[in-house]
C-alpha cells in the first residue's frame, strides 16, 4: 500500500451529515417509515475459499514489483483468469516513471463483463506490490508478500467476475486492476497511483464512464474495519451511503462502521478528480489506530488473510451489483 497521505478533515463530521448521515428529524404520524430491501433475497453465493486461493496464486508468484518476471507473470494470471470467466479483457501496457527516476513498465488490466450494457459500475483495485516493506523495522529494505495489500481484494474481484459468469447481472461491470500503485515516496503522494493516474488520464475503451466506483484496498485482514474516508464522502457521499447500507442489510455493521476517518490518498482520488467518475475507497484504516499492523512489513503474508473478511467484502459487492437496475 501506499504511503497513504492522511489528509486533515476539519469539517468531515458536518459533511457527513449533510451528505446522507442520520437523521435526527422524527417523522410524523405513529408508524416510522418502512425500509427498502436494497439486497435481492436470492443474491448469488460468493466463495470466500475460491478468494482466498485467488490469493494465494498471486502471492506464489512473488512480489508483483514493477519491471520484474514475477509482475509480468502475474499480469499474465490476472487477464486469463478474467478472460475464463467470460470477461471482455482489455490490457492498458504503458510506462511511467517513479519518483527515483526509474521507467516502469505497467499493465493496468480491465475486465468488461456484460460489456453491451450501458448501465454500469466500476469494482477496482491494485494488483501491484510495493517494492519494499519501509515499515518493517528489521527489513525495511526487503520485499514482501503483499497478501493483504494488493492480491486479497484482486482474489474478491476473481471470484466476483467467476460468479457473474454464472449469475449474469442485468448491469455491466468494469473490473479495473490498477497497476504500480505503491511504488511511491512516503513524502510526495501524488507519486503513488501511477497506473490510476495514467488509467483516468488515458482511459482505454471509448466513453469509459461508469455510473460509479467502488475500490478496495487491504480488506482481507483478520478484525479488518472499514470507516467512512474522507475522499470518498467529499467526491461521492451518495455512493458510500449505498454501499454502508448494503452492508448492513447483510449483517456487516460491525466492519463497515459509520464513522469517519481522515482522506486517504488512493487510486479512488484520481478516478475522481481525473476521471470524474464518484468512487469510494472500502480501505482497513482506523481513525486511532491506522492500518494494521501487517501494513508495509513482513507481516503482509498468507496468514494476515482471512477468508471470513473475504467472504463479508465479496457478499457486500454481490449486494452491490445484484441491487442496481439496468437503464430501461
Amino acid at each position: 500500500m501506499k504511503n497513504k497521505l492522511i489528509a486533515s478533515m476539519i469539517v468531515l463530521t458536518s459533511m457527513w451529515a449533510s451528505c446522507g448521515g442520520p437523521s435526527t428529524d422524527t417523522p410524523t404520524g405513529s408508524e416510522e417509515p418502512k425500509k427498502v430491501a436494497l439486497v435481492p433475497s436470492n443474491l448469488p453465493a460468493f466463495n470466500a475459499d475460491s478468494a482466498y486461493a485467488y490469493t494465494a496464486k498471486q502471492v506464489a508468484f512473488g512480489p508483483r514489483v514493477p519491471n520484474t518476471p514475477a509482475h509480468l507473470q502475474c499480469a499474465d494470471y490476472i487477464s486469463a483468469m478474467l478472460k475464463q470467466f467470460g470477461a471482455e479483457v482489455v490490457v492498458q501496457s504503458g510506462k511511467v516513471t517513479a519518483y527515483t527516476g526509474e521507467s516502469l513498465s505497467i499493465r493496468n488490466i480491465l475486465g468488461r463483463i456484460n460489456p453491451k450494457a450501458t448501465s454500469r459500475i466500476m469494482l477496482c483495485a491494485h494488483w501491484d506490490t510495493r517494492p519494499f516493506s519501509d515499515q518493517d523495522l528489521m527489513k525495511p529494505k526487503a520485499r514482501f508478500d503483499g497478501a493483504v495489500d494488493g492480491a486479497a481484494s484482486v482474489g474478491i474481484l476473481l471470484e466476483l467476475a467467476r460468479v457473474l459468469q454464472a449469475n449474469p447481472p442485468t448491469i455491466g461491470v468494469d473490473i479495473v486492476l490498477f497497476d504500480a500503485e505503491d511504488f511511491g515516496n512516503p513524502k510526495e503522494s501524488n507519486t503513488y497511483c501511477l497506473g490510476s493516474q495514467y488509467f483516468a488520464s488515458n482511459p482505454p475503451v471509448k466513453d469509459f464512464q461508469p455510473k460509479y466506483g467502488i475500490l478496495l484496498d487491504m480488506v482481507g485482514a483478520s478484525g479488518a474495519t472499514f470507516y467512512r474516508e474522507g475522499f470518498s464522502m467529499q467526491y461521492a457521499p451518495d455512493v458510500m451511503n449505498r454501499v454502508w447500507s448494503i452492508a448492513a442489510e447483510l449483517g456487516y455493521s460491525s466492519y463497515f462502521r459509520n464513522d469517519p476517518c481522515g482522506a486517504v490518498t488512493d487510486d479512488h482520488y484520481f478516478i475522481n478528480t481525473i476521471l470524474g467518475v464518484p468512487t469510494i475507497d472500502i480501505i482497513h484504516h482506523d481513525p486511532e489506530k491506522g492500518f494494521g499492523e501487517y501494513w508495509h512489513t513482513q507481516q503482509d503474508n498468507m496468514k494476515a488473510v482471512d477468508k471470513i473478511t473475504l467472504g463479508v467484502v465479496g457478499r457486500t459487492l454481490l449486494g452491490v451489483v445484484f441491487s442496481e437496475k439496468a437503464a430501461s
